[in-house]
Parts: structure tokens; sequence; C-alpha cells
């Protein structure tokens, strides 16, 4: 993989134009279209689409390389493209041929639009509706958090079933469609760039072509293609944060100096022992987030078991070692052109994010005692 063709043309992209704007993107909560633009050039942000349309063709693996490098360096960035990912696995399945050429050519931006308020992250039980309004469907939802929200081209929408049983539909929704709104600005703790706001849908008005998949079939294929993309990318978001921390945290300790004592916080037992512990910490997660691939990838018979637990390994190891490295790099590290504390931050946001750890343990428990998971 690190030969990969796309892997110079991510580097460069990363150095030259995410890395140099990620304060900004965080300080002013600025959506980062520019690194949007630049990756579409690089053809990045069709990855995942389908040859035949344009795509790169690439698996799930490539797909949780390019989000960890991004993440290094701008989290806002690399959740965004995290869930446009998530939402391509599902149009790359089900969606229109002309909105798959936009996407593997670099012109269009989809993302999730899953949760809702009153289910809080149990986004398998949504409470919006689909009902027919003569030959058009119309839905009414009232999202709690839509990631590149306002800013998206589409969003994969989800409602209950429109006539059939099962818990929910998908459907296509284009940008700008009448009833659809933005409910205000984000202004949070962390991931400040992506645009995470709610949004309402209010007799907003496709076609039943829209329709993503068959009527009430939502929840399988939000299992079988966009859980697993989430948990997995999820992941290497958080993997790619860590790797940024502990190299902060290295360079930290290898450039500052006890003056009195002429050497390095590096030299010193007690910060050593503690960077070890958060390297070890860092490794162990990183060397989970492949096995999960490695497992999907030979279609393990464990596979599903690793995909539920490595958002939760990565998310909370992510959380403890962003911490760890706040403590170690002490007063610097609250210092804003350091990164490490947006980083501290961002980590935190993506820790909340649904399917949150508490749920995760508990789908694992039903997976290892063969219980159904929902």
């Amino acid at each position: 993989m690190d030969t990969a063709p796309f892997l110079q043309r991510l580097n460069g992209v990363v150095a030259e134009v995410i890395a140099p704007s990620a304060a900004e993107v965080d300080q002013h909560a600025q959506f980062p279209r520019s690194n949007l633009d630049a990756l579409a050039k690089a053809g990045l942000l069709g990855l995942i689409s389908a040859k035949e349309v344009g795509g790169l063709g690439e698996d799930t693996r490539a797909a949780a390389l390019v989000v960890e490098k991004i993440a290094e360096a701008c989290g806002s960035t690399a959740m965004v493209v995290c869930m446009h990912y998530c939402a391509t696995a599902v149009l790359e399945k089900f969606g229109p041929t002309e909105v798959r050429k936009a996407i593997a050519a670099g012109r269009h931006v989809s993302t999730l639009a899953f949760s809702e308020a009153g289910s809080r992250s149990h986004f398998w039980a949504p409470l919006g509706t689909a009902t027919r309004g003569g030959e058009n469907v119309l839905l009414d939802s009232r999202k709690s958090f839509v990631t590149s929200a306002g800013r998206a081209d589409s969003y994969v929408w989800s409602s209950r079933p429109l006539d059939a049983d099962g818990p929910m539909t998908l459907w296509y929704v284009p940008a700008g469609s009448d009833g659809l709104t933005v409910a205000g600005v984000f202004d949070g703790l962390g991931l400040r760039g992506n645009a995470s706001s709610a949004m309402t849908a209010t007799g907003l008005v496709v076609t039943e072509s829209a329709m993503l998949g068959g009527d009430g079939q939502g929840l399988d294929i939000a299992l079988e293609a966009v859980l697993p993309t989430f948990l997995v990318l999820n992941a290497a978001f958080s993997t790619g944060l860590m790797q940024s921390l502990i190299a902060a945290a290295g360079t930290h300790l290898s450039q500052n100096r006890l003056v009195h004592l002429d050497q390095s916080l590096a030299e010193q037992p007690e910060q050593r022992r503690e960077y070890a512990r958060l390297l070890t910490l860092v490794d162990a997660a990183s060397l989970f987030l492949d096995d999960t691939l490695t497992a999907l990838a030979a279609g393990r018979p464990d596979a599903m078991l690793r995909v539920l637990q490595v958002k939760a390994v990565a998310a909370e190891t992510a959380s403890e070692v962003a911490d760890g490295v706040m403590r170690l790099c002490g007063g610097s590290a609250f210092r804003k052109e350091q990164g490490i504390e947006r980083r501290f931050r961002d980590s935190l946001a993506a820790r909340v994010m649904a399917p949150t750890t508490e749920a995760l343990h508990d789908f694992v428990g039903r997976a290892a005692f063969g219980q159904p998971l929902l």
C-alpha cells in the first residue's frame, strides 16, 4: 500500500494544502473547501468509486490510509472525507449513475444524515417519516447532527419505511431541495470545521426513484455497507490523530532541556517512561486497525467482531493518548500554535460520534454470544 499510485499525490496535498490550513480551519470553524478541492484535483474524492465510472476503484484499506494521513494534519478535513466515503459506499451500490460519475470526478461531496433528535445515537431507529404525496414522496425528519451540513452536494438520508415492514429506508437527497434547512452554524469543542449541524426536512419532495435499495431495507444496507466503512474509517481518523500527537510529544521531549542538568526531557526517566507508555498504546491501536482491515479483506470469521471493536479501541485510546500528551508536554501543549490541544479536542469530538463506545461494547457482547445486534 505504501507504493500505491495515489499515495504521492495524497502526501503532497496534505503537506502543501491541508496542514498549513489546519489551525485556521479550527480557529474560525471554517469548512475546509479548499482542502476538498485539492483532494478532488488529486482524484482522492473518487478513491472508492468504481473505475467504470471514472474512480480509482480502491478498497477500504486505501480509504483508511487516506483518512489517517489527513487526520494527522487536520481532523475536520479528515472527518468530512470519512463521511463522504461512507455515503459513497451506499451510492456506489444504489445511487444514480450520473451522481456516481460526479463523485468519481471530484465534483460531488456527499455525507450521511442518520442521527436524529429523539433517538440519540440509535441510528437504526429513525423517527422521521416518508409518506406519499401524489406521485411523489414527502420526507419529514429532524436530524440532530450531519457532517458537512449545508456544504455537501447530497445526503444519504434515513427515514421510516414508506410502505414496507422494516426499521428504515434510505434516500438520495440533493442539496438545495425545497424543505431542507440547516439549523444554525456549528460552534463546538472539536472538529470545528466539519460543519456538523442539525438539519430538518419539512415536506421535502423526492421521487420514489430516490430510494436507495428497497423500502424497509435501509438497516440491512447500513449494517452491510455503511457501518463497517464508518467504524473502520473513524478508527483510522483516531489513529491519525494519535500518530501526530505522539510525534509532537517526541519532538517536545527531544528539543526541550533542563539547563541545570544539561539534559533533554527525553533523558529524564519519568518523562521517558510515560512517552513509552503512550507510544505503546498508539502502536497497539494501529495494529488493531491493521488486523481489522486484514480480517475484512480475507473474509475472516472474526471480521465483523473486529469491525465492531475497532472504533471503540481507537477512539478510547486516542482520548487517553491525547490527554497523556497534554500532560507530558505541560504548558506548551496548551498553546494553540503547537496543535496539540486542537487534536485533544478533536479526539473527544470523534469519540462521541454514534455508535458510541457504550453502544459498540453492547454490539461486541451480543456478537460474542451469538445474539442479534439489534
